[in-house]
């Protein structure tokens, strides 16, 4: 049997007619930067996430880069977030040559910490005025533990951006009712990679917030600071979000309940069955109906890159997200962090992989999965 990490074929097969003629409509307008298209998903996504407002970009990296460039990070900046996450998140700090701090993650559901984040507050009273915003990462479709994020940084007046790149749907149980990913923060940014439970044919992204004044400031931002066209009251650059995409994504994103709900069912049969010494599967921190698992990342005590390759031979698809904290990074040596640092990332980044858990998965595939980590002795 052969079981990928994702098959994106069956999915296309129920929707390829509406996506060919939501393309044809753009091609047969001729209209292809920007336009009605676009517009029409902006405002589907605001209305789907909670938000007032939201601005479509190039990718999910553009995404957090605009959205820190809206709130003017600067040189000499601090800009805090987590060290286990997507390249992005860290590397769109650096680019405007801000400092990325890290704090670390909470051990069992791999987002930032909050008491890790209220700890750094505390031992380096010296540098809060050099903060300018905070990144949690909404890791794996599971919101990170907000309340207590934006309590710390409404003490300080910072403002909080979420990188829900993987987690548009994904809900929180706030002090002030269930609210979905990205609309709690200053601004909230996703990502439409294909690999995404609402992903496009190719990059795409997206910001949401509830402030009137950011959103125009976005909106200038994403074409060269033009507003009028030739007339630059700032500094962007060109992050404007394909027609093509938005038209695809908006055939796409009135199934996106149900593909949340398929992979959640999926992973309710994982946790059922993979009851295997040495294996944890993922913590729920609320309620499972609240997770969207864009990935099902299981922790494996020993041997898990023997585990992986053993899956591999046996024509299981896995991923590792990720094998290398920022902190431990080439790139990020000049910071001056040491392994050790971040233990709880760093166990993260030895000990998960990501098993298959894509809406078409059926149950004996996922069976093969199971039935082949319990024999493989390799935990």
């Amino acid at each position: 049997m052969n079981v990928p990490l994702l098959d994106l074929k069956p999915q296309l097969k129920t929707i390829e007619n509406d996506v060919k003629l939501a393309v044809n409509e753009v091609i047969s307008s001729t209209h292809y930067i920007m336009g009605p298209k676009v517009e029409k998903l902006e405002a589907e996504i605001a209305e789907y996430v909670g938000a007032r407002y939201a601005t479509g970009v190039s990718s999910g990296t553009d995404a957090l880069l605009i959205s820190l460039m809206t709130l003017d990070i600067n040189p000499g900046d601090i800009v805090i977030t987590t060290p286990f996450s997507f390249f992005a998140t860290a590397g769109v700090i650096a680019r405007l040559g801000a400092t990325p701090v890290f704090v670390d993650i909470d051990p069992d559901t791999y987002n930032l910490s909050p008491d890790a984040l209220r700890h750094w507050f505390r031992a380096n009273r010296e540098k809060i005025d050099r903060v300018k915003a905070i990144i949690p990462v909404h890791l794996y479709g599971q919101c990170a533990d907000m309340d207590p994020i934006l309590e710390i940084a409404g003490e300080h007046n910072i403002p909080v951006v979420e990188d829900a790149a993987q987690a548009i749907g994904a809900r929180y149980p706030s002090k002030s009712g269930v609210k979905k990913a990205g609309s709690m923060g200053t601004l909230g940014c996703f990502s439409f990679f294909p690999s995404k439970n609402l992903g496009g044919m190719g990059d795409g992204g997206m910001v949401v917030t509830n402030d009137a004044n950011i959103d125009e400031k976005l909106k200038k931002l994403r074409n060269h600071g033009a507003n009028p066209k030739y007339y630059h009251e700032l500094i962007g650059g060109n992050f404007r979000l394909d027609p093509i995409q938005a038209a695809i994504l908006s055939v796409k994103l009135p199934h996106l309940d149900k593909w949340h709900s398929m992979r959640q069912e999926n992973a309710a049969y994982y946790d059922r069955i993979l009851n295997i010494e040495g294996v944890e599967t993922p913590t729920v921190a609320f309620k499972r109906e609240y997770h969207i698992y864009n990935q099902y990342v299981i922790s494996v005590m020993n041997q898990r890159d023997d585990l992986r390759k053993f899956l591999a031979e046996n024509n299981i698809g896995t991923e590792i997200y990720y094998p290398i904290p920022f902190h431990e990074q080439e790139c990020f040596k000049y910071l001056g962090y040491k392994s050790g640092d971040f233990p709880n990332s760093e166990y993260a980044a030895e000990h998960t992989i990501a098993l298959p858990i894509y809406p078409e998965l059926t149950t004996e595939m996922q069976d093969y999965v199971i039935r082949k980590i319990m024999t493989g002795d390799r935990v």
